[in-house]
């Protein structure tokens, strides 16, 4: 019989924003507040879709979970552990993570084997020698060959040579080789033409769904947003706006999402509508 205690560590969140707050530039002209207070909770499993505007936050609550910079209030926890103090290479070994330029989190002059061979001691302490195993040589090519983009004989190639949808879905691998509690996708396909974007997706879904990764994703495709994940938070000026749950994700279409934004556009025209009458009222 399950203890009352046991049924809680059963059912807590792998991951738990709470009334976190983070503001740039303070009491200065360039003042930006990407967070406000920020509650949010995601299952073990879940694959969430992050939405939202320029501005909106997106972009910053991964960096704060990721470690890239010290929030200014609340409480961040992941996998049972309050993290909201750890620097980012702490977290390292629990979060993979992909960002939004192919160039990024890898070494462009190292070959793939030589990449790959540090992707594998992430998190861990390296020490003066990362010499290639055989087993990393063989277990790397046979899942480089189910990417299906002929690279499995090319590993001694410099990563920086490759294409932009090469780079990100050796970029998308190495973060999930050794399997991190979360993965991080930061608009991980903006910056691909339309064929290799797809492509990438289609690897995303694959891998997530066959490793079983907690997963945040943000993109600014409605159409992204619609076919992935099975959770929608939508997010505008550093609050949590919306959150779809997965019941409520499969009955939304493309058109109800893009409405929902133009509500917020109208209500912000019409706010500072009323402001300007205001200000030529009484000024």
């Amino acid at each position: 019989m399950k203890t009352e205690a046991s049924l809680l560590t059963v059912n807590r969140p792998l991951v738990t924003l709470s009334n976190v707050y983070k503001t740039f530039h303070a009491g200065t002209v360039n003042e930006v507040r990407p967070m406000q207070g920020i509650n949010l909770a995601i299952e073990e499993g879940s694959f969430v879709i992050v939405l939202g505007g320029n501005g909106s936050g997106k972009s910053t609550l991964l960096n704060a979970l990721a470690g890239s910079f010290a929030i200014d209030e609340g409480r961040i926890e992941l996998d049972g552990q309050d993290v909201s103090q750890w620097p980012e290479h702490r977290r390292a070994s629990l979060i993979g993570r992909v960002f939004q330029n192919p160039f990024s989190g890898t070494a462009p002059s190292m070959s793939i084997l030589d990449n790959f061979s540090l992707a594998a001691k992430r998190g861990r302490f390296r020490g003066l020698s990362w010499a290639h195993s055989r087993h990393l040589q063989d277990e790397l090519r046979d899942r480089v060959r189910d990417l299906r983009m002929g690279l499995e004989d090319r590993l001694d190639c410099a990563i920086g040579s490759l294409s932009g949808g090469q780079r990100q879905a050796l970029t998308l691998l190495m973060a999930t080789w050794i399997k991190p509690r979360l993965l991080l996708l930061d608009e991980h396909t903006a910056a691909l033409d339309p064929k290799s974007a797809d492509q990438v997706i289609a690897l995303t879904d694959e891998i997530i769904a066959r490793e079983g990764l907690t997963t945040l994703m943000v993109t600014h495709s409605m159409q992204q947003a619609i076919n992935l994940g099975d959770r929608i938070v939508m997010m505008h000026k550093g609050n949590v706006l919306h959150d779809y749950s997965a019941t409520q994700k499969k009955r939304l279409r493309v058109d109800d999402l893009l409405s929902r934004f133009e509500n917020i556009r109208r209500r912000e025209l019409l706010d500072e509508s009323v402001a300007e009458l205001l200000r030529a009222r009484y000024i």
